[in-house]
């Protein structure tokens, strides 16, 4: 039965290190066959397919399919090979790129790892090829078909996974919590913009747990603890070191994007700085500095800046040029960027702190405590 799962999959024996080829190669191998099906029903759904598959291929940090690892072999022997487990890791990409189209989607958002989002991509096609009806709504629907069609194949390729049974019906279980909480923390997130006035530095923080913290470190080292099945480990508190990890270091993952949103170098990020501040999202930043701010302090961050209107010559408005970089100035000297840096910092210790008792591998600690450091201290 293992052979037949494993179809299609590259057949190798992993190290550590080389993880993230191997996570590529499998989905660059599961993409060109469910690419190549689609193209074989009409030559438009293999240009549609190739879009997509190039979306998932496009780079960025592999953290899901490292977090779920690392989960995994917290309490798997030393020697166990990682091959069977691989397409489960690789699906965790194909759920990111569902989220990040969407993502982009619902925010507008012009680039993504420095090229252009697929709504933007499907909207230039439409324009190349000269079609009728507008082409941004082209792009907009179309990218959300291309969200959807990921999140399907994310379901086909965990299926392929060589596990047992029951194994896999308790990684679905933490797979389909993962997705409820990432929907419901994006819902939170789409909400604080239409309501940034009634937020707080406590909801902001419940957004970034469930946007964030859940589907890219804690529900991952869940799930990597799900795939290994039965262990001679305690498993009851290797999960729940992972639970306090996960939230910790996830929150800090998040808190690192709220300051690269607003200080980012573009040029490293891939993404256009000064977004949230334009949108009027209410991040921790944000709501940390209207909080910490004096009252002419806040009266230059008005907490609903998407609504304001500015002026066809850019002189003046809450989203003029000026405007923008003096907010940048006054979150600055609010100390609301110290205190996030601060609580990054804290949540860091709190996460490290929290793999210190329970029975996990040495390799496993010593490595989440790594990514514990580079996922929260990044340019990008």
């Amino acid at each position: 039965m293992a052979n037949d799962i494993l179809i299609g999959i590259p057949r190798q024996t992993v190290r550590a290190d080389g993880l993230t080829a191997a996570v590529e190669s499998t989905l660059a191998d599961f993409l060109s066959g469910q690419t190549k099906a689609l193209g074989e029903i009409d030559p438009a759904l293999g240009r549609f397919a190739r879009t997509a598959r190039d979306l998932v291929l496009a780079g960025g940090k592999r953290l899901r399919p490292t977090f779920a690892y690392w989960g995994w072999r917290g309490v798997v022997a030393a020697r166990e090979p990682v091959e069977p487990v691989l397409p489960a890791l690789a699906a965790l990409e194909l759920m990111h790129t569902f989220a990040l189209v969407h993502d982009d989607v619902m925010d507008d958002s012009a680039t993504r790892r420095g090229t252009p989002t697929a709504h933007r991509v499907f909207a230039a096609q439409h324009r190349t090829a000269n079609r009728l009806g507008d082409p941004d709504h082209f792009g907009t629907t179309s990218a959300i078909l291309v969200g959807d069609l990921c999140l399907v194949w994310a379901d086909q390729l965990l299926a392929r996974a060589a596990v047992s049974t029951a194994t896999l019906f308790a990684v679905r279980a933490c797979y389909d919590r993962m997705r409820t909480e990432a929907v419901a923390g994006q819902y939170l997130d789409v909400l604080g913009e239409t309501e940034p006035a009634a937020w707080s530095v406590e909801r902001a923080l419940l957004v970034a747990r469930h946007k964030t913290a859940s589907y890219t470190v804690q529900r991952p080292l869940q799930f990597g603890l799900a795939l290994a099945g039965p262990a001679e480990a305690d498993v009851a508190a290797v999960d729940e070191a992972y639970h306090r990890y996960g939230i910790a270091v996830g929150e800090a993952f998040q808190l690192r994007d709220d300051l690269l949103g607003v200080y980012g170098d573009p040029e490293i990020t891939g993404k256009p700085a000064g977004d949230d501040l334009l949108t009027g999202k209410p991040t921790t930043l944000l709501m940390l500095a209207h909080q910490l701010a004096s009252p002419a302090q806040r009266a230059e961050l008005p907490p609903d800046p998407a609504g304001a209107v500015q002026p066809a010559h850019g002189s003046g408005g809450h989203n003029s040029p000026a405007a923008l970089a003096r907010r940048v100035e006054v979150i600055v000297e609010t100390v609301a960027v110290a205190h996030v840096e601060a609580l990054i910092q804290q949540q860091v210790t709190q996460g490290v702190e929290a793999l210190a008792d329970p029975p996990i591998h040495h390799a496993a600690r010593k490595a989440l405590t790594k990514l514990a450091a580079s996922a929260s201290h990044r340019w990008a």
